[in-house]
């Protein structure tokens, strides 16, 4: 597996656990919204940040395309 695809598994388990979502309902958000795109087409940058800031960066672009975002517990 590349270091992408491993860093876009950390980051789908990140949001995932940031969220308290399920597993399949992660996966739904970011294949709906484009998230596992975004973090492909910005790599580069964001596998040089903490998953804090990973996780409020996919909420802020999920806001961004008028996705709801699930409520913090």
């Amino acid at each position: 597996m590349s270091e992408e695809a491993v860093f876009t598994v950390f980051c789908l388990e990140s949001y995932k656990q940031y969220r308290h979502l399920s597993g399949a309902e992660a996966a739904n958000i970011f294949s709906r919204y484009g998230v596992f795109d975004y973090i492909h087409e910005f790599y580069d940058v964001l596998h040089t940040t903490g998953h804090n800031y990973i996780n409020r960066d996919i909420d802020i672009y999920l806001r961004a395309r008028g996705a709801k975002v699930p409520a913090a517990e």
